[in-house]
């Protein structure tokens, strides 16, 4: 089944670049494995697929370590959920990218980890682009200064940003919400030098992912597409 969906999501991918005169070698796919068991992940990269999202660290550490002493070494993996900054350092060690950074403190408590692991960190910044409440993220007209602050950790990679949107029954109601998004990234990008690179911009999940790619996104979140349903 997995290997079917993501044949699927691949087609899909392809075919709506094509539409908008995109590469689909330049869309990366997440694959959301929470709750999932590692044997999901195993199928998964029997199809070809090794960037895999988890959003609680603890998960995400014993799924890696687990393929990893299995003799992988091809996969990748997101922390695409909050992270307490008592836990900064796991992070860095585990994670090759964070896609929810939303405020200074923890900035700084991952630039420390990164320092004394003499290593950099691919970070994402979390804008909360729906403005509900429930959500993390920092609020759009934030952003100008985020970034600003942030060119203070050096060890930090500042690659772009991200949006936990709107859930929508009919994807054409997030269009205004991706399109949005996608003006932030492109203003953002002036702040490009030093330890800022905006390049990527992740939007769009399982049910909306094809109307995100149409509107910028390159980087997508599936879960529910590859593997089915969770069981509630």
């Amino acid at each position: 089944m997995i290997k079917q969906n993501l044949e699927n999501i691949f087609a899909q991918i392809e075919k709506t670049c094509r539409k908008t005169g995109r590469n689909p070698n330049d869309i990366m796919l997440v694959s959301v494995c929470k709750t999932f068991p590692v044997s999901s992940n195993l199928d998964a990269m029997d199809a070809g697929q090794y960037h895999f999202g988890e959003n609680k660290l603890q998960e995400l550490i014993r799924k890696r370590s687990y393929l990893y002493l299995s003799g992988d070494r091809k996969a990748k993996w997101h922390m695409i959920g909050h992270l307490q900054s008592n836990k900064a350092k796991q992070a860095v060690i585990n994670a090759d990218m964070f896609h929810c950074l939303d405020s200074v403190k923890l900035a700084e408590k991952l630039n420390e980890a990164c320092e004394q692991l003499d290593k950099k960190f691919s970070v994402l910044i979390q804008i909360n682009s729906s403005g509900e409440e429930s959500k993390s993220g920092i609020k759009p007209g934030e952003l100008n200064l985020f970034l600003k602050e942030l060119k203070h950790f050096e060890k930090l990679r500042i690659l772009g940003l991200m949006s936990i949107g709107s859930f929508n029954e009919d994807p054409e109601d997030s269009r205004a919400e991706f399109r949005f998004m996608k003006e932030l990234f492109d203003l953002a990008k002036a702040h490009n030098g030093g330890n800022t690179d905006i390049r990527y911009l992740s939007m769009g999940m399982s049910n909306d992912f094809v109307v995100a790619i149409e509107e910028g996104a390159n980087i997508v979140r599936l879960g529910t597409a590859i593997f089915g349903a969770r069981d509630k």
